[in-house]
């Protein structure tokens, strides 16, 4: 496993004071030595802990976005016109029938012979969902109540024994839940999964400002970092040297997901086999959307190139989100879904030219302390973040594929406390999953006079990856009666 934690504890007194004198004059010449307004009254312990935060700060990125008033505002306007992409249907056309079976087998050779990998970025609170800890450790199932990570680690196990192949999970993390996730996994031991084969790494973190470009203060010896998006991950395999492993154990694709979406399928041998037979260095899925200003990216063509506009970019809301095609169609309807496939040698490649993705601004509502030593709460967003994202990478790629799957069969994510896409929906959305696999399978299951399902399903990672794993094991099925709430393994 590779890890990458600061050792704050071994700063002696002497290096201590050095590294202030030098750090203080490093943020004098930035206008930001206000963090060190409390250092007097800082016990030793403390002060490590200041310095370790400024020390991890990345002043090559960090200057240039403070550099002008203007990098503090809203994200420029869309400088191109946009067309909708080429987007592959989820059930093939007559043309492309001899091409998705080609890509099926392609697709599972390619597992078999070990040359896909999973990827999950991993460094997100669960504070959203009101739950202390790493997301990856918030119950999802229906019925056992599994957590996101025992859910991905059973679908792994499972993708290993049926092609019998070694098959690695690289976990990104953020250093404040780096720790925690170890810990976790640790505790589980990593659900079955050999320990070498479970990488595990914390991604980079970017201060926080306020308003003016001052660096906000989360205590009076922390800064307000927060992780630098889902794009870090692209350097952050890089640094951590979980890219030069992957080359190692001859690994052609990654299979990158989110953490917060429990219906994923990581490994697809549609996909992976239409990612390879069509030479993609990136590909993505995606799904049509709910309504015209859901909150999902857009995947687009924008100059020739296929690129993700975020669902809250104001000129992309204005122009072109209630566009329609000449049948009554949302003509803008490929929504991301955060499920990508990458090439190690795309990443290869593009890391040695030294690339940046851009950096987005998102305003956030954080505590913070004040002037004065005082926790203060917001009453309105208060601070500027800044991120990238994976999906910017999509325009360095060559022929990058967009995949359009069924949404109630890949994705239903853990965002919220309540409401929409949160641990509620996505449990009913796996239940109704798991009712349609049953029923496809020839079992009765009683529904409400609405539809819903009136038992409570859960099926294993291990008996099924998806409807046509059940066919399989038709004899095992059980008959449902209402009010069932049955596991299936």
């Amino acid at each position: 496993m590779l890890r990458s934690v600061f050792d704050v504890s071994a700063m002696s007194d002497s290096i201590i004071e050095k590294a202030f004198q030098d750090s203080r004059a490093l943020l004098r010449q930035r206008n930001q030595d206000h963090v060190f307004r409390w250092w007097d009254e800082l016990t030793t312990s403390k002060k490590r802990h200041l310095l370790d935060d400024i020390r991890s700060i990345p002043w090559g990125i960090i200057d240039p976005l403070l550099a002008s008033p203007q990098s503090l505002q809203a994200d420029d306007p869309i400088s191109n016109e946009l067309s909708p992409p080429r987007v592959h249907p989820h059930n093939p056309t007559p043309d492309l029938a001899d091409l998705y079976a080609e890509a099926v087998e392609t697709g599972r050779r390619m597992i078999s012979e070990g040359k896909v990998a999973a990827f999950t970025v991993a460094g997100g609170q669960g504070t959203r969902l009101g739950f202390e800890g790493p997301k990856g450790t918030v119950p999802v199932t229906p019925v056992k109540m599994k957590t996101l990570f025992q859910l991905f680690a059973e679908m792994i196990h499972t993708v290993r024994e049926r092609y019998e192949v070694g098959i690695a999970w690289y976990i990104m993390t953020s250093p404040a839940t780096h720790e925690r996730t170890m810990s976790f996994l640790q505790e589980h031991e990593f659900f079955g999964l050999p320990t070498d084969d479970v990488v595990v790494f914390p991604q980079q973190m970017l201060p926080l400002f306020d308003s003016d470009g001052y660096i906000l203060m989360k205590s009076k010896h922390r800064l307000w970092l927060g992780p630098d998006g889902h794009g870090g991950s692209l350097k952050a395999l890089a640094h951590s040297g979980a890219l030069a492993d992957l080359s190692a154990r001859a690994v052609k694709v990654i299979s990158y997901f989110q953490i917060d979406n429990p219906m994923v399928k990581p490994f697809d041998p549609l996909f992976i086999g239409l990612h390879a037979t069509t030479h993609s260095e990136m590909s993505t899925k995606v799904a049509t959307k709910t309504h015209d200003k859901e909150r999902v990216g857009n995947v687009c063509v924008q100059g020739g190139s296929t690129v993700v506009i975020e669902y809250s970019q104001p000129h992309f809301l204005q122009d072109y989100a209630h566009q329609r095609n000449p049948d009554g169609s949302r003509r803008f309807d490929a929504g991301n879904l955060a499920i990508h496939l990458l090439d190690v040698s795309f990443l290869d490649r593009i890391l040695a030219q030294r690339f940046e993705l851009p950096y987005h601004r998102a305003r956030k509502k954080v505590k913070w302390i004040n002037e004065k030593g005082v926790e203060c709460e917001p009453v309105e967003e208060n601070a500027y973040k800044y991120e990238t994202f994976v999906f910017d990478a999509l325009p360095l790629a060559q022929n990058p594929l967009v995949l359009e799957v069924d949404r109630m069969e890949e994705f239903s994510p853990v965002k919220n406390a309540s409401g929409a896409d949160s641990v509620d929906t996505s449990i009913a959305d796996q239940v109704h999953r798991a009712a349609r696999w049953l029923e496809a399978a020839g079992v009765e299951v009683p529904r409400a006079s609405n539809g819903a399902p009136e038992v409570t399903l859960e099926i294993a990672p291990s008996l099924a990856l998806d409807a046509s794993d059940l066919l399989a094991h038709i004899e095992r099925l059980p008959k449902l009666q209402r009010g069932d709430k049955i596991y299936l393994d």
